[in-house]
């Protein structure tokens, strides 16, 4: 009776004990670092975008400061590497940057070939098509014999030889290795159609010499989820992207935000203390402090505010929330809780 009592002690003081063993070596070098190294687009506005200065905004660059936040409460120790599509993957792997955020489909082969790790959706998106208004195209499948703009080292151009081949349509492609030249030669009239995600044909109009001439065709041709990648040999350091993710959209869906976290402290609601770390050790699980998503939504928001400011209406894109709603609303966006 005695053993089976000391047994039980044993096991409640191990399930009392957060869950955290061992230590991240990523973590560790971010930490020794003093700043985390972010991948990020070449230049896409909404995502990620250097100014004039060099200071980067968008909503990819935001998920990289939520995630400083989150380990040193600053959001301003991020260091940005712009990568093309070409070498994003072969950059991370090799371990240029700690976490790739940038407009990144999360597909099969690149989760189970590649050794990486997608953290979560970020956003959801699909691949479309721009063309100029002059054309008079109204739809995707009046594309027969265009030349079309893309981009190497994507998803879109199998997404496009699928798209035209299921619809036995003939197109010639027209691909560069980096987004500003597609976005040239396509201004340039060099091709009839530029193919990307929805998203990024936004941003792309913008810069063009006269936006007001190109429109958007309805059709989506495919599912891109974009997300977060990490290596896979650090799965803490994954649980830590991952489970930042998920609390700017459990934030949103508790209505905690930026301006209102420091009262929410005091919420009876348990979602909201957990989240915010007035109960459980669920920060220190990780490896973090049990606040972090604190100093997460207080610098950074919460994805509804992280999205409208980026991309939505409070952005020269002005996107629609759409399928990056919250699942509460009629969207996508759905977190895993807090407990």
């Amino acid at each position: 009776m005695r053993i089976r009592v000391a047994a039980l002690a044993v096991l409640a003081a191990l399930v009392a004990q957060p869950a955290f063993a061992g230590t991240s070596p990523t973590l560790d070098k971010i930490k020794k670092n003093g700043y985390l190294r972010c991948g990020v687009s070449e230049g896409l506005p909404g995502f990620s975008n250097p100014d004039a200065k060099g200071n980067w905004t968008g909503l990819d660059v935001d998920f990289c400061k939520a995630l400083a936040a989150a380990i040193f409460n600053d959001q301003q120790k991020v260091r940005y590497t712009p990568a093309s599509a070409k070498v994003r993957f072969t950059a991370l792997q090799s371990g240029e940057y700690d976490v790739l955020s940038r407009n990144t489909t999360w597909t099969m082969s690149r989760d189970v070939q590649l050794g990486l790790e997608f953290a979560g959706v970020i956003y959801y998106d699909g691949q479309g098509f721009m063309v100029p208004k002059k054309m008079n195209v109204k739809s995707a499948k009046q594309l027969n014999g265009a030349n079309v703009c893309t981009q190497t080292g994507t998803t879109t151009e199998l997404n496009l030889a699928d798209y035209f081949r299921s619809n036995n349509l003939k197109y010639t492609v027209i691909a560069f290795e980096k987004d500003e030249e597609v976005v040239a030669a396509y201004d340039a009239g060099r091709c009839d159609a530029l193919t990307t995600d929805q998203s990024g044909l936004y941003a792309e109009r913008l810069q063009l010499k006269n936006p007001a001439d190109h429109i958007i065709l309805p059709e989506i041709i495919s599912k891109e989820p974009l997300g977060p990648a990490v290596n896979q040999n650090d799965p803490q350091w994954a649980d830590i992207v991952r489970w930042t993710l998920f609390a700017l959209v459990n934030a949103e869906e508790l209505g905690v935000t930026s301006k209102n976290v420091d009262q929410m402290l005091s919420s009876p609601n348990p979602e909201i203390r957990r989240l915010l770390g007035v109960e459980g050790a669920f920060g220190q699980s990780m490896g973090l402090t049990n606040d972090w998503a604190v100093r997460v939504i207080k610098q950074v928001g919460n994805y509804g505010e992280i999205f409208e400011r980026n991309v939505g209406q409070g952005s020269p894109l002005k996107i629609q929330r759409g399928q990056n709603a919250l699942w509460t609303k009629g969207g996508l966006q759905y977190a895993p809780p807090v407990r």
